[in-house]
C-alpha cells in the first residue's frame, strides 16, 4: 500500500476504539481470502468472514437484527435471522456469483464441526465485482471460504482491495472493504460499536465527505472515471465519453456489518441496523434502484448455546432510554468505514483492461481546502 492510500479516517464527534475497526468489539474476528489472477481467467475477487465471537460459531450464538434499505441483491439466511433474532453462523461477504458456493461450504463446515444432529442457516451477502473480475465463470471455490474462515483474527483489519471487496467500485472510485469503530458513552455504561463494509455502490457526484461534496469536485479530469478497456464498448478519453462510461456502470451495492458489545435484544439490534443507513446517507449513499443496501447488526453482550439444556437466564439489555449514543456511534462508524474502504483501496486493472482509480487522501484534502476546511478526520 502506497503512502497516498495509507491514511485512514474517523468522521464525527465520538472517540474511536484503539484500532478504529470492528475488531475493537472484543472477540470479533475478521478473515479474508483474496484472489488476484490473470490466467486462465481474470479474477479480482474473494471472501471476507466476520466471526462474532472468540469461539466457534457452532458453540455459541448471539442476538442479531437485519435491515434492508434497498433490495437489489441477495443475503442468504436473513429470513431466519429476522424471524428468530439469532445469528447462527459467521457473516460471509463475497461476489454475487459465489454466494451459493459460500453458503454450501459453510453448511458443510458446520456439519463437520457440530455433527449431523444439528442444523444451521448461513448468512452470506454479495456485491457484484463483474467490472474487474470474470465473476460469471465462478472462479472462487470452497478453499477460499475455508481460508477466510481459518485465518480470521482479532487485531487490525486489512482494507480496500481484499477479500470480498477485491474487485469492487464505489462512487466510481476503487472501493472494497473498510472498517471503523466508535465508543458510545451511555447511562448504562461505555460500549463500542464497530462497523465493517463492503462498498460497491454510488455515483461520483453523490460522494460527500464530512459535509463537503468531494465527489462532485473530483470529476474525470482530476480522478478518471472507471476506464473501460479496448475490448469493451466504450473508449474513455474525452470528458463526454468518460461521463458516458461512468453512467453505464451498475449502481452497485453495499453490505454493512455492525457489531457492538452493548447487551441488546434482537429488536434493538434491528434498530441499530436501521441507523447505519443514516451513516450511509451522510457520505452520499442514496439507495439507488439498482443497489443492494443491506445491514446486519449483532450484539456480543448476550451469548448462549445453540441448544440450551434449560431456559436461558440472565439475558441483559440496554434500556431504550439510553440508546441515543449507540445510534450516534453506529452512524459515525458507518460513515467512517465507508471512507476507509475508499482510502484503503488502490487503483486496479482487471477484466478486459477495465480500470478503477483510487481516491487518495491528498485529493480529499485538496477539495476540503478549496472549501476553507481542514481534514482532521484523516490520519496519515
Amino acid at each position: 500500500m502506497g503512502d497516498e492510500t495509507a491514511a485512514r479516517g474517523s468522521i464525527g464527534q465520538l472517540d474511536t476504539g484503539p484500532l478504529n475497526a470492528i475488531t475493537d468489539v472484543a472477540g470479533v474476528r475478521v478473515g479474508h481470502a483474496t484472489v488476484i489472477e490473470d490466467s486462465p481467467i481474470v479474477v479480482r475477487s474473494g471472501v471476507t468472514v466476520v466471526h462474532p465471537l472468540d469461539v466457534g460459531y457452532w458453540e455459541q450464538n448471539v442476538f442479531a437484527g437485519f435491515h434492508r434499505y434497498n433490495g437489489f441483491g441477495e443475503v442468504s439466511g436473513v429470513q431466519w435471522l429476522d424471524e428468530s433474532g439469532v445469528l447462527t453462523s459467521p457473516i460471509c461477504l463475497t461476489s454475487t456469483y459465489s454466494l451459493g458456493m459460500v453458503r454450501d461450504t459453510l453448511f458443510a463446515h458446520f456439519l463437520e464441526k457440530a455433527g449431523r444432529g444439528r442444523s444451521q442457516i448461513a448468512v452470506v451477502a454479495e456485491t457484484n465485482d463483474f467490472f474487474l473480475s470474470d465473476a460469471p465463470r465462478q472462479p472462487l471455490g470452497p478453499k477460499h471460504v475455508l481460508q477466510a474462515m481459518d485465518t480470521a483474527t482479532t487485531g487490525p483489519v486489512a482494507e480496500g482491495n481484499v477479500g470480498g471487496g477485491t474487485g469492487d467500485v464505489a462512487y466510481l472510485f476503487k472501493g472494497g472493504i473498510g472498517t471503523a469503530s466508535k465508543v458510545a458513552e451511555t447511562r448504562s455504561g461505555s460500549f463500542t460499536v464497530g462497523v465493517l463494509v463492503q462498498s460497491n455502490h454510488g455515483q461520483r457526484d453523490d460522494l460527500c465527505i464530512d459535509g463537503v461534496p468531494v465527489g462532485r469536485e473530483l470529476g474525470a479530469a482530476r480522478v478518471p472515471y472507471p476506464l473501460l478497456g479496448s475490448d469493451d464498448p466504450y473508449v474513455v478519453m474525452p470528458e463526454h465519453l468518460a461521463k458516458r462510461a461512468a453512467e453505464a456502470q451498475p449502481e452497485g451495492s453495499i453490505i454493512i456489518v455492525v457489531a457492538t458489545d452493548a447487551p441488546l435484544l434482537p429488536v434493538q439490534c434491528r434498530r441499530l441496523a436501521q441507523r447505519a443507513v443514516a451513516g450511509l446517507g451522510r457520505i452520499g449513499g442514496i439507495g439507488n434502484n439498482g443497489s443492494g443496501d443491506f445491514v446486519i447488526c449483532f450484539s456480543t453482550g448476550n451469548r448462549f448455546a445453540p441448544e440450551p439444556a434449560e431456559p436461558v437466564s440472565n439475558v441483559r439489555m440496554v434500556p431504550n432510554q439510553h440508546f441515543s449514543p449507540l445510534f450516534q456511534a453506529t452512524i459515525e462508524a458507518t460513515e467512517s468505514a465507508i471512507l476507509n474502504s475508499l482510502l484503503g483501496a488502490e487503483t486496479m486493472t482487471g477484466r478486459n483492461g477495465n480500470t478503477a482509480y483510487a481516491l487518495t487522501a491528498s485529493a480529499i484534502r485538496e477539495v476540503m481546502e478549496a472549501y476553507g476546511r481542514e481534514a482532521p478526520f484523516l490520519n496519515g
